[in-house]
């Protein structure tokens, strides 16, 4: 089956060993046999669905959310649970913010605090166990900023420090420098005492949190204009690679271009000088059909969880992409998986991926389907 020149069900090195029906998700994290689904579209929030037997996985419990609100994104750290509630398709009601679960029981989540933002609420966020490292959007700001949590008691979760491109803070007397959001907080991503945040137009920044009370700016690197697609992730490498620091910067492909081609790709960066952050090579996808925002064909999300120079990125009609990065000068894709459309569905949209430390993929669509499956790369 193809769409546009791309071959539905076609893989190479990849091979699928369980799957199941879901509504589709944002995001999908991985932990103690259980995998954490955030979903798309009201009424669903969040799914757990126990993955022991990742042939047959099985769904153990299902939250629901109010229209008007998508609980898409997941984390999850022993038995706490943080789920996003950001509003969408216009919608002013009802609060958005980051809720916080009690999963000991996991057939029964258990609300236990709800951090709430302004605005649209939370966006996306990643979290330690200890801090949520969140991207909000609160009183007297324009579009959401870098925020702290600290959940040492996640019945009670504090702010610890805030961050945002000068210009946000309209009601200190700032005035922004783009249209409307552009320069808005997207994914903060903690490595060591740096946040490597993506600011979507505005690009990305490195800060310093040494001092989490006081995020300080290391460097800023902002392409888009020219580039038309929006920064998304920016995910730095475990290692060193020939002697050099590494991150992976993912565009989105979404209907913000400021213009339509080219679509989104891949940054390689180098950040040995963090101060001064050099683009080394990029990775694209040839495409000769149409992204639309039915089937967008573009970069999106590489899985966080870096183990080696290998990262799995979902390319939404592209499927899930194997790419290698011992050169980080010539990267080169190394194995695919395009999936099959889900129930009712006639493309595909990977989404998100999750590599679990024992080399299993755990693939999540933004229309339908949960896929685990084995690299063989």
């Amino acid at each position: 089956m193809a769409n546009n020149g791309v071959a539905f069900g076609t893989s190479k090195n990849i091979k699928q060993i369980g799957r199941m029906d879901l509504p589709g998700g944002g995001l999908v994290a991985v932990e103690n046999g259980y995998a954490y689904v955030g979903h798309m579209d009201p009424p669903y929030g969040t799914s757990i669905i126990d993955v022991r037997d990742t042939k047959h996985p099985k769904l153990v419990s299902q939250l629901e959310v109010p229209e008007g609100i998508h609980s898409h994104k997941v984390r999850v750290a022993g038995d706490v649970m943080l789920v996003n509630y950001e509003r969408f398709k216009n919608k002013n009601e009802p609060q958005g913010g980051l809720k916080i679960f009690d999963i000991s029981d996991k057939s029964k989540p258990r609300e236990i605090a709800f951090f709430k933002a302004a605005g649209k609420g939370v966006h996306r966020f990643t979290f330690d166990g200890r801090y949520a490292y969140i991207s909000p959007v609160m009183d007297g700001y324009v579009g959401n900023i870098v925020m702290i949590v600290d959940l040492k008691d996640p019945t009670m979760p504090e702010e610890v420090g805030r961050w945002w491109m000068p210009g946000q803070w309209t009601a200190g007397g700032e005035t922004p420098t783009w249209h409307g959001t552009d320069h808005r907080c997207h994914h903060p991503i903690r490595g060591g005492n740096r946040l490597y945040v993506s600011y979507w137009h505005g690009g990305f920044v490195i800060l310093d949190i040494s001092d989490m009370s006081k995020p300080k700016l290391v460097s800023h690197l902002d392409y888009s204009p020219p580039y038309p697609c929006p920064t998304h992730t920016t995910l730095p490498m475990a290692n060193k690679i020939m002697d050099r620091d590494i991150m992976i910067v993912t565009d989105e492909e979404v209907s913000e271009k400021l213009a339509p081609k080219p679509n989104a790709f891949l940054w390689v960066v180098d950040i040995t000088e963090e101060s001064r952050p050099i683009p080394i090579s990029t990775f694209m996808l040839p495409y000769d059909g149409e992204s639309t925002m039915a089937s967008r064909f573009g970069a999106h999300q590489p899985a966080e969880q870096v183990y080696d120079n290998i990262l799995y990125v979902t390319w939404f009609a592209g499927g899930l992409r194997a790419l290698n990065f011992s050169n980080p000068y010539q990267p080169h894709e190394i194995g695919y998986y395009i999936p099959l459309p889900g129930k009712g569905q006639t493309t595909v949209q990977s989404n998100d991926v999750f590599r679990r430390d024992d080399g299993l993929l755990f693939l999540i669509d933004r229309y339908d389907g949960l896929e685990i499956l084995e690299s063989q790369v």
